[in-house]
């Protein structure tokens, strides 16, 4: 427990300090909402009718939070692995869970910060979003997609060397899936065939969820679908991670 909370404090110093960092972390999907709102402020999606800002905030916001679930601890992970650091805390008595708990906490409590944050601008008149009484359950459904994001971000930090390496990697992944997924770009206008394809990615999912609990828009099954699909990559990428998971290059 002391391994942990030393850990935790640890990583939670370096992100106040790393002020470059907390401006992309936060600021960067916002840029992103105002962008989009801005442009499509007051249209509506002709094949089913509801505004832009319905797809807009809950897919960006998504993307973000899952954007930096993955970098956060792929960047790290690989740090630490070449500055050797992790080869110092496995030869004291802090167990792997440790570790990657205390990367997960934060990684929570930033993501749902960034939650608060999207949805209070995305509340302004301006882009005109409006709550469903549905939007507290966005919570659980959050916390199961940096869960799933983590995972994969620990592989990507298991493997990669350099931090070109885990920029090129996460962006290779975390880009085409936004597009693909819906969080730029309402998938009802994509063709059946892209929107079949877009199944197999966990971004879909999240954003699809987190939709159905803040606008309202889909149902109770849509959310549990949701949960169930997240649940399940989380599963998957966990064990992969674990597995993979190295303390060090040179072992």
């Amino acid at each position: 427990m002391s391994a942990y909370s030393a850990l935790s404090q640890a990583g939670y110093k370096a992100h106040v300090r790393d002020k470059t960092t907390l401006f992309f972390v936060f600021a960067f999907p916002l840029l992103f909402l105002i962008v989009f709102g801005l442009i499509f402020n007051g249209q509506s999606v002709d094949e089913t009718g509801r505004a832009y800002i319905d797809y807009i905030a809950p897919g960006v916001m998504s993307w973000g939070i899952a954007n930096a679930a993955v970098f956060g601890i792929a960047f790290v992970l690989m740090q630490w692995r070449r500055d050797d650091l992790l080869r110092l805390i496995r030869m004291t008595p802090a167990p792997l869970t440790a570790v990657l708990g205390s990367r997960y906490v934060l990684a929570v409590a930033i993501g749902l910060v960034q939650a608060v944050m999207f949805v209070s601008v995305a509340l302004l008149p301006v882009f005109g979003l409006k709550l469903a009484g549905t939007w507290p359950l966005a919570v659980p459904i959050l916390v199961l997609g940096i869960t799933a994001f983590l995972a994969i971000g620990a592989i990507v930090g298991s493997y990669a060397k350099t931090p070109e390496s885990v920029a090129a990697v996460a962006n290779c992944m975390m880009v085409p899936m936004a597009f693909l997924s819906g969080s730029f770009f309402p998938l009802d206008q994509m063709p059946d065939w892209l929107q079949t394809l877009s199944r197999i990615f966990p971004l879909r999912y999240l954003n699809d969820g987190v939709s159905a609990a803040i606008t309202g828009d889909g149902g109770t099954s849509d959310m549990l679908l949701a949960c169930a699909a997240l649940g399940g990559y989380t599963v998957v990428f966990g064990l992969i991670a674990m597995k993979t998971f190295r303390w060090s290059d040179k072992s």
